[in-house]
């Protein structure tokens, strides 16, 4: 049986969605965009966890405010390209799900991520350059909210949605 882990994602708004899904539809080699648009919080969760994690997020999202963040650049994947977000308010929370489950956590989850929006992978690095050098000067740089967090059970190599925590609560923003 395959290992099917969770994925635990901070959900975009449509129209940064719309947007993102656009430009990953137009860049990502077809043949392996199985996803839209997405900026993943942790990459794998065992599924023995699926409990917990849904207490622990629907938590989270009762206790803050839509956190607030901005698109502020390209990230080079050396094989592709990924939009760069900034947002300290869902940094921290990020942060204090993965305290929750320390001891859990893959290696590759237990350091905090560079938030992004992969619109581009497993090309080579000359065509992600060309792709950096033309999005580079018209990348609009833009605030926006994160809605909700999201749930995903990974059946490889599509995703299947396990539950949305819309954010509702008063702190941070």
């Amino acid at each position: 049986m395959p290992y099917e882990p969770f994925i635990v994602t901070a959900e975009l708004p449509p129209d940064v969605l719309a947007w993102a899904d656009g430009l990953r539809r137009s860049h990502y080699p077809p043949e392996r965009n199985h996803l839209a648009a997405h900026v993943t919080l942790f990459h794998s969760l065992a599924p023995p966890l699926l409990d917990e994690l849904r207490r622990v997020l629907s938590r989270q999202a009762g206790e803050y405010a839509p956190p607030r963040a901005r698109i502020s650049g390209l990230m080079s994947l050396g094989g592709g390209t990924a939009i760069t977000i900034e947002s300290p308010a869902m940094s921290a929370i990020r942060e204090e799900i993965a305290e929750h489950f320390h001891g859990a956590l893959t290696a590759q989850d237990v350091h905090p991520p560079r938030l992004h929006i992969t619109v581009q992978n497993k090309v080579t690095p000359a065509a992600a350059k060309a792709l950096q050098a033309e999005l580079g000067p018209v990348l609009p740089l833009r605030d926006f909210a994160f809605p909700a967090l999201g749930l995903h059970l990974y059946r490889g190599p599509h995703w299947e949605s396990a539950g949305r925590w819309p954010f509702r609560g008063k702190q941070g923003g």
